[in-house]
């Protein structure tokens, strides 16, 4: 179990920060807003879980021989298909989020994660309020759960 969790966190250190993005606005405000314009989407789109199967797969028969030439016939037989569940009001659910954002100025944003030379030069810090972007825009993520938005360059 922790070496799943590692896991999982080392990716995370990896992927780009996927924020809405309105420069100026404080870390917190943008964090309520998201927050808001989510129960508006769950509110306006619910969940609506579906239970689906995949189709079943036809194994046809096979001839298996040993060494000596004697054979049989495998018969042939169906796998059932695999058993799972959507969401079908997701999509419509994270439109209606990104409209609810969008109408109060936020834009979906992607911070690629800094370089290890960037993070090791850059002072200890946690963004409080979202910077302007530049190409050179980067992200070191905290142990904590924060980040810190550097413009490397």
């Amino acid at each position: 179990m922790k070496r799943v969790l590692a896991c999982l966190l080392f990716c995370a250190a990896c992927t780009p920060l996927s924020l809405y993005y309105k420069p100026g606005v404080s870390v917190q405000k943008m964090e309520q807003d998201t927050l808001a314009c989510e129960v508006e989407a769950l509110d306006k789109a619910p969940v609506s879980n579906q239970v689906r199967q995949d189709p079943p797969v036809y194994v046809p028969p096979r001839q298996i021989c040993n060494s000596s030439g004697s054979c049989y016939t495998r018969p042939g037989h169906w796998i059932q298909g695999a058993i799972y569940t959507v969401d079908v009001n997701e999509p419509l659910r994270q439109r209606v989020e990104q409209s609810c954002m969008a109408r109060k100025g936020y834009a979906p944003a992607q911070i690629p994660v800094c370089s290890s030379d960037v993070k090791r030069a850059a002072p200890p810090g946690q963004t409080t309020r979202l910077p302007a972007l530049t190409e050179n825009s980067c992200v070191i993520r905290n142990d904590d759960g924060s980040f810190q938005i550097v413009n490397a360059g």
